[in-house]
């Protein structure tokens, strides 16, 4: 190896070694214990159901692969029903099948906010909508977190300043590290009085909420000024994601968006595996009854032991403000049996670092009980 070759490896291992002196350095780990901290909350990623109609496509001829993009071979039926199924299922124009959520969030942001537009993220959205805000051609704003009239300030001192363009909004319906929801009826207010558009990824949502779990937009579906990115990867049980929208942004994405030109299409099999969780969406609403209990019975049970979490969502943050704290305290529980990770930053703001309990129909009311038990006890004199 040359010594500038060498010189660069040096450059890396002493941005690990800062990572690791930061109690930030992240390695795989594979799946053990009780699940606390997957984001499949209907439990569909295993359920007999999800299993028997991928196995009934393979045997009908449905291939594993789409060979192709969209635009040449790879635009397979599966992905046309799947997507006339979705359109219908959350009241929306049309729908379009992306490969994941990232993919789908990054995609949008970099196809059709134009430049001499404005895009105005919340600061606590996903990092694929900011990755997508800097790749895309639009100037863009962070507004506070979940402040509506922070978005609107953002947007008249823009305009102040001479901005004449159209204006993006841009928040998560419900925060994945926070667990908290998004003010969405300021939001959709705030998009009409300003003839903006309101772009809003549903990945925690989804599934969860909503009739059906149509999702925390569905009120507003249908509407033009609304794009919804809408995840499959989680309480779907699958993979993809599905962006619902008019017929002109969803014609405006086949034909500019490079992402989805020039990448090859979903696997078919994802395709029908989403489908068919749509319909057990419909036909099995319990799963969605049985979760909301679980949430209801946890923040209970949080309450009755003295501990503290600023959400009433699925998605329970145990916020120490420590790396080293946090990452300790995960290795506690895990040690104890239960799958629980530690969040740092930059996932999450300085001095933010957590665990982030995550409820699913993978455990039951005795598991909650027992993992919160173990938490008090790892955490008795913690003055956090």
């Amino acid at each position: 190896m040359s010594s500038t070759h060498a010189a660069k490896m040096r450059n890396f291992a002493t941005a690990l070694h800062a990572l690791k002196e930061d109690d930030r350095l992240r390695c795989l780990k594979p799946r053990a214990g009780v699940d606390f901290s997957s984001n499949d909350y209907l439990a569909l990623a295993s359920a007999p159901r999800m299993k028997m109609a991928v196995v009934a496509a393979l045997e009908a001829g449905t291939p594993v692969g789409a060979g192709g993009s969209r635009l040449l071979r790879g635009n397979c039926e599966e992905h046309e029903s799947l997507e006339a199924d979705a359109a219908q299922f959350f009241g929306a124009k049309t729908a379009l099948f992306f490969s994941g959520g990232y993919f789908a969030n990054f995609a949008v942001l970099t196809t059709l906010p134009q430049r001499g537009d404005l895009l105005v993220l919340d600061s606590l959205v996903h990092a694929s909508i900011h990755e997508g805000a800097r790749a895309g051609r639009a100037q863009f704003r962070i507004s506070d977190h979940n402040d509506a009239q922070s978005v609107e300030d953002k947007i008249r001192d823009w305009r102040v300043k001479g901005g004449t363009g159209r204006v993006w909004i841009v928040a998560e319906s419900l925060y994945s590290m926070d667990g908290d929801f998004a003010p969405l009826k300021d939001l959709v207010a705030i998009a009409d009085r300003h003839d903006a558009f309101l772009i809003v990824d549903e990945a925690h949502a989804t599934g969860v909420y909503g009739r059906q779990g149509r999702g925390l937009t569905a009120p507003y579906e249908g509407s033009e000024n609304l794009l919804v990115v809408h995840t499959c990867g989680k309480a779907l049980g699958a993979a993809g994601a599905l962006v619902t929208c008019t017929r002109v942004l969803r014609d405006f994405l086949v034909n500019r968006c490079r992402p989805f030109i020039f990448a090859t299409a979903p696997p078919p099999l994802m395709a029908v595996a989403v489908r068919e969780a749509l319909s057990i969406l419909q036909e099995e609403p319990e799963r969605q009854q049985r979760l909301a209990k679980l949430v209801a019975f946890t923040h209970r049970e949080i309450r009755l032991r003295g501990l503290r979490s600023p959400s009433d969502s699925q998605i329970v943050p145990y916020i120490t403000g420590d790396n080293a704290h946090t990452m300790r305290l995960a290795s506690a529980l895990q040690a104890r049996g239960f799958d629980i990770r530690g969040i740092r930053p930059p996932t999450v703001p300085a001095g933010t670092a957590r665990l982030r309990i995550s409820l699913t129909l993978n455990v039951r009311e005795g598991d909650v009980s027992e993992m919160l038990d173990a938490l008090v006890e790892e955490t008795w004199g913690d003055s956090r």
